[in-house]
């Protein structure tokens, strides 16, 4: 059976929660709260995964500072 690219996919896991969430209406500063968890959330979630990178990596902050120190730049007086 071909599907045509218009046909959407079922609703995900996080679709289902808020569907349930609103259908019995929340008010408005709730929504507000759980629009700043859920941005929370992914930060931290994106921090933690910049961590592990820098862990596989070996960065240190001591490492890319002094990278930076190192950087030739022009003298601008003599």
């Amino acid at each position: 059976m071909h599907h045509s690219s218009s046909v959407r996919p079922p609703l995900s896991n996080l679709q289902l929660e808020f569907l349930k969430l609103y259908a019995d209406g929340i008010p408005e500063s709730d929504l507000k709260a759980i629009q700043r968890l859920i941005a929370r959330y992914f930060a931290d979630k994106a921090s933690d995964e910049a961590d592990k990178i820098w862990e596989e990596k070996g960065y240190t902050v001591e490492g890319i500072l002094n990278d930076h120190s190192r950087t030739p730049y022009p003298a601008s007086k003599k």
